[in-house]
């Protein structure tokens, strides 16, 4: 049990006062503090008054103690944000006017691209291409370099401001038709076709496809190649997409490409004039060009 013990005895150890307090025999020395803490809540004390008087800190009511240094972290924040838009403007100034190659040589605004178009690019466009530009079934993968009329900045900047299909009176308009569901290429023809597209991307064809496959060329040769190319290459003033590499906006593997001949495909992307100002598009079609890791 702990007692009080009387007032004034030494600890026989250490030789130091005691409080007088004991427990279980363990009695409680009457230690200082020491002097480190003393001085450290000095400084601190000290730190304090002087940081109330050369500084903003006290409220007093409808306003605030300023300090003698006057220093103001609002009017700070508030001119570095001004600074910081100055030098966006300036920079987007430049996009506004200058051509797509000489903004493109320029590093500063590439680096200006990259940082802002990224924001950019997740509000207006990863909705549909993903927030890497890798789209997905029916989107583009503008990181792969899939375009259907064109890769370089300013067909890019064209595409987003008329949009697909859109509504927008210069749209950019890419149909293809269903042949199989209304009635254009029989059944047969319709696998054929489906097999000989698949070889020209080199895929690995079942032996059925295989068989289908020169019947297939002749079935190109007359419904597909008056937009896609007689070799399938494509051809980007018709938006019509090159099938001999291996990005597919619809998937490549037979079901994918059976539907697409069969049912027909017209994508849509809005139009972005009137939404994005002229220097934004610009900028995105700048930004989409580095997705790859290539400048546009």
């Amino acid at each position: 049990m702990g007692h009080a013990m009387a007032s004034g005895s030494h600890d026989p150890v250490t030789g130091r006062q005691t409080t007088g307090h004991e427990w279980n025999g363990i009695e409680e020395l009457d230690s200082p503090v020491p002097r480190v803490v003393l001085f450290f809540l000095a400084v601190t004390a000290v730190f304090a008054v002087g940081y109330w008087i050369l500084m903003p800190a006290w409220p007093t009511g409808l306003s605030y103690t300023k300090g003698l240094l006057g220093i103001d972290q609002r009017q700070l924040v508030t001119r570095q944000v001004e600074d910081a838009a100055a030098a966006r403007s300036a920079l987007t100034n430049r996009i506004a006017t200058e051509d797509f190659v000489s903004l493109a040589a320029d590093d500063q605004v590439m680096t200006y691209v990259r940082d802002s178009g990224r924001t950019l690019f997740a509000d207006a466009c990863s909705a549909c291409h993903g927030a890497g530009g890798k789209g997905g079934p029916g989107f583009p993968d503008l990181k792969g370099g899939s375009s259907l009329w064109g890769s370089d900045a300013a067909t890019i900047a064209e595409t987003i401001r008329v949009g697909i299909n859109s509504a927008h009176p210069d749209t950019r308009v890419s149909q293809m038709l269903a042949f199989g569901r209304d009635g254009i290429l029989e059944r047969d023809a319709v696998l054929a076709a489906s097999a000989y597209v698949r070889s020209l991307s080199g895929q690995k064809l079942t032996n059925v496809e295989q068989g289908r496959v020169e019947t297939g060329r002749t079935v190109f040769a007359e419904s597909c190649a008056s937009c896609h190319g007689a070799a399938g290459k494509g051809q980007p003033d018709l938006g019509a997409p090159d099938l001999t590499d291996t990005r597919w906006i619809y998937g490549g593997d037979a079901q994918s490409v059976h539907a697409s001949i069969y049912s027909g495909r017209q994508g849509q992307m809005p139009a972005w004039e009137g939404r994005l100002t002229p220097a934004e598009i610009k900028l995105l079609a700048l930004y989409v060009g580095t997705l790859g890791g290539e400048r546009p």
